[in-house]
């Protein structure tokens, strides 16, 4: 299970985008999924490359991608255009 961690985070951040989607009255999965997903390479980068707190061989970085995809998504509800 070489790529295991990498699987964990991407189903972790769509499930965190159908959660939100779900909490915010579905208004579009797509746009939560593209939200959730580069939340997630926001926080994968922050984690390996900005602060080394971790590499891909560990599961360190899982849980700060899955941070970032849900600070991404707060973001995006706070401030989208609501017409």
């Amino acid at each position: 299970m070489q790529y295991a961690d990498i699987a964990a985070a991407v189903l972790g951040g769509l499930l965190l985008a159908w959660i939100a989607d779900l909490l915010t009255g579905r208004r579009g999965l797509g746009g939560t999924i593209l939200v959730s997903g580069v939340g997630l390479a926001c926080g994968w980068f922050l984690a390996v490359r900005v602060f080394a707190v971790s590499t891909m061989d560990s599961w360190v970085w899982t849980p700060w991608a899955l941070a970032g995809s849900a600070v991404c998504l707060i973001a995006f509800f706070l401030f989208r255009n609501k017409r």
